[in-house]
């Protein structure tokens, strides 16, 4: 069912556009008698894009199902800062997993719910891209394969954030990490190396397979809600800039997210079995060099001597995705 678009207002006063929407319009996040899945007092780093995806998909997951609901969290920066002992900022049913088993944790839990005939419980599984992309990643796939009853959401800030901004199976070509090159005629990440698991999930043909950014919660929050409808497995990749990890300033993170999938490296997108189903266009195509100036992680590409080999191979895997997902109606020759 697609989403009801709504158009919002520049006012030119103080207002905030469409404050005075309908209940039924609202965000998650405008509703006073939200959940506050993930509280305050965490200790997330300032602009952090990881506490603001979780909140707004275990918010829109608990409007969805009631507040029947527990979340399995992987080992990662999302459950160190909220849960240093004895201290934790979930106000939701939360288990800690070991780093590569969430998704085996959640099936679990899923399992159990059903042996108690609590077919109203409903299972969230979460983790970083380490956690989802690397380490667990065959147990993610084991889920897929089984269709087990779980939303899984992979936070993808593209690095081991938490232990150092090591690269991941999701760090981008070109982007800067402590393990990756840092001297030579291209440093950073190469290319041709890691996953893309939204593309992954697809091929095993689950009920539902979708992206999205911390820039549009709206979206994030809908593409949630549709998923809690379902059953069987289902895949959700969310994607949340790091500050630290990327080198950006802390107030930049929702911009930084629109750029990426306005440039078109980040395509969103929603799958059912195995078919795309919509796609989120590009409203305003920017070039991918709008994205990367604002990363430091990126820095060695400009400067006196622009890295423009770098910079146009970066353009091309942009162009790649939007002529793959069909993010706007026509592309320069």
């Amino acid at each position: 069912m697609a989403a009801k678009q709504i158009k919002f207002y520049q006012v030119g006063s103080f207002a905030v556009g469409n404050r005075l929407l309908g209940p039924r319009d609202r965000s998650v996040q405008a509703d006073p008698e939200r959940a506050n899945s993930l509280e305050s007092g965490h200790r997330a780093c300032q602009g952090c894009g990881e506490a603001l995806g979780a909140r707004y998909a275990l918010d829109a997951a608990m409007r969805a199902t009631g507040g029947r609901m527990v979340a399995v969290n992987a080992t990662g920066c999302l459950e160190v800062f909220s849960t240093p002992y004895p201290e934790t900022s979930w106000q939701v049913p939360w288990i800690h997993s070991l780093f590569g088993n969430a998704p085996a944790v959640a099936t679990g839990v899923a399992a159990a719910m059903r042996a108690k005939g609590r077919y109203d419980v409903r299972v969230v599984g979460q983790g970083g891209d380490g956690g989802t992309v690397d380490i667990g990643f065959a147990c993610l796939s084991g889920m897929f394969e089984r269709n087990d009853d779980v939303l899984y959401i992979c936070y993808d800030n593209q690095a081991y954030m938490n232990t150092g901004v090591q690269r991941s199976g999701a760090t981008p070509p070109a982007a800067r990490t402590t393990t990756t090159q840092t001297v030579g005629d291209h440093p950073g990440n190469v290319f041709g190396q890691g996953k893309n698991v939204p593309l992954i999930a697809m091929a095993h043909e689950i009920p539902y397979v979708a992206t999205a950014t911390v820039a549009e919660p709206r979206d994030l929050e809908e593409k949630v809600g549709r998923a809690m409808g379902m059953h069987g497995a289902r895949y959700l990749h969310v994607l949340v800039p790091c500050p630290l990890g990327w080198a950006t300033v802390s107030c930049e993170t929702v911009h930084v997210a629109r750029l990426a999938k306005e440039s078109g490296l980040f395509p969103v997108f929603e799958a059912e079995h195995g078919e795309v189903t919509s796609v989120s266009k590009i409203r305003r195509r920017v070039p991918v060099e709008d994205f990367l100036r604002l990363q430091g992680r990126y820095a060695h590409l400009f400067g006196d001597s622009p890295d423009t080999a770098t910079l146009a191979r970066l353009q091309a895997m942009a162009y790649r995705n939007i002529r793959r997902f069909g993010l706007v109606d026509h592309l320069p020759d």
